[in-house]
């Protein structure tokens, strides 16, 4: 293969085995059509990958074989006649309907295309399985088989193996309904050894794959550092006109207040979600996930966020706010967000327990009026809920398989003991110094953005979101 050339993989195998879940996942492409009944895919389709506006590589989803015998057997008996018994099998069969499938799968094969044979891992290997594998043999083409198994235990794992061996350069084992982001680039790496000439060109492939990431982490994390400063700078404001409306106002502002603060995440979130290409279907969270909880409830504050000793370790570094953060690790979660201290005249709103977030004011103006206000945020807690709940997504957004369309309906019971379930709470001094300059800048009231504790902020969350991106833990949480 040239070292300019695009190169092209089919994805090939019998009919319902997983081929096109293998595809989309491979394409990040979830317009790939997936379909429990057999034979749904009857001709063949390429979908490139486009980086930069480049194609750097293409698949191609075929057909299932249909007469893996027959085929076989005018394989064998073509091959004494022709160099290229795939190109004078279809020119033979061209004006039979039973073998247009057939011919339509072997297409791509004619153009050199490297070969993906995809089987379902969950079963043993039949006579039809070991006559597809001889036909792909028989092509001399570069090959790699994917044993597409939910289970990488299966009970017929050592079986297939022995059938690989025979016949392919590489296998592997590969659940592309789970496949998390490390587990498609390794896939990739090693369709490198498929072949020697090839190997140059794939390397160019992966290299692009892997600064497309890095790209795409860069942007994640300015969507993460825009939407903290977002909701932690977000003020709220409101005329007053009576005393006697007071306890009515608050709650209408308080209800805003937080409609308005998880309007901000979820903008992010489909950023995010954007991204990574997850553009048609929904993509649903994990039947345990914290994030089926509310921003402002009980249980995400209880489960995410600094843990006690860490919210000690920041009260040293003197971050604003702090003194309300460790009243809350003490007195808990179960206090409203807001309450009335004394009068009205001249009063301020306290923020009490761990949902405490902001600075509330009661400010005297001219003709007897007034304005409550809510915001900025002063609970410095509130920074790591927001981060740890990005991170939760961003973890899950990025191992969603593109190829994969079982949503589950049930929802599982979640741990209830006291464990934290987010990344913040793994973090160190310096990680912590870094959010706590942050939120001492962007809490000031002055609208100040694009400072330097911002860009580091950044800077730490690409760090963070390699790490999670390269874990085999990666969106499990």
């Amino acid at each position: 293969m040239q070292a300019d050339t695009v190169p092209e993989f089919a994805i090939v195998g019998h009919p319902n085995e997983g081929k096109s879940s293998v595809l989309s996942t491979l394409a990040e492409d979830d317009s790939v059509r997936i379909s429990p009944t057999p034979g749904e895919t009857v001709v063949c389709q390429t979908f490139p990958v486009i980086i930069d506006g480049r194609e750097i590589i293409r698949f191609v989803d075929t057909p299932g074989f249909q007469h893996p015998g027959e085929i076989l057997h005018q394989l064998q008996n073509l091959q004494a006649e022709t160099d290229n018994s795939i190109s004078a099998f279809r020119e033979r069969n061209a004006g039979n309907p039973d073998f247009r499938q057939d011919i339509e799968l072997l297409l791509p094969l004619t153009r050199g295309a490297g070969i993906i044979y995809v089987v379902d891992g969950s079963r043993p290997v039949r006579s039809v399985d070991r006559a597809e594998m001889e036909i792909l043999r028989l092509t001399g083409l570069p090959r790699m088989a994917i044993l597409n198994s939910k289970d990488p235990d299966t009970d017929f794992l050592d079986q297939w193996k022995e059938e690989f061996r025979r016949t392919f350069n590489v296998f592997r084992v590969f659940n592309a309904h789970r496949a998390t982001y490390a587990e498609r680039i390794a896939l990739l790496e090693s369709l490198k050894h498929i072949d020697q000439d090839w190997q140059a060109t794939l390397d160019t492939v992966i290299a692009a794959f892997r600064k497309d990431w890095d790209q795409r982490n860069l942007s994640c994390a300015g969507i993460i550092t825009s939407m903290l400063a977002d909701c932690l700078s977000y003020t709220l404001v409101r005329n007053l006109a009576d005393a006697a409306d007071a306890d009515r106002v608050k709650a209408d502002m308080q209800k805003a207040y937080e409609k308005n603060i998880r309007k901000i995440e979820s903008r992010a979130y489909l950023q995010i979600r954007s991204l990574f290409k997850h553009n048609i279907f929904n993509v649903d969270l994990p039947t345990q996930s914290i994030l089926h909880e509310d921003l402002f409830s009980d249980s995400t504050w209880k489960f995410l966020g600094l843990s006690r000793n860490q919210q000690i370790a920041v009260a040293g570094l003197g971050g604003a706010g702090l003194a309300v953060a460790l009243d809350a690790a003490t007195l808990g979660t179960s206090f409203g967000l807001f309450s009335v201290l004394g009068g009205l005249a001249g009063a301020t709103w306290a923020a009490l327990g761990g949902k405490a977030l902001a600075d509330s004011k009661v400010l005297g103006i001219p003709l007897g009026e007034r304005e409550m206000q809510i915001g900025p945020v002063k609970n410095i807690q509130f920074l790591y809920i927001l981060l740890d709940r990005s991170l939760i997504y961003y973890s899950h957004i990025i191992n969603w398989a593109h190829g994969r369309r079982d949503y589950d309906t049930g929802r599982e019971q979640r741990k209830t003991d006291a464990a934290r379930l987010g990344y913040t709470a793994r973090w160190g001094s310096t990680d912590l110094s870094t959010c706590n300059a942050f939120f001492t800048e962007i809490t000031k009231g002055e609208g100040n953005r694009g400072t330097a504790a911002e860009q580091q902020l950044k800077n730490m969350l690409i760090q963070q979101l390699q790490k999670i991106s390269t874990s085999e833990h990666a969106g499990r949480i």
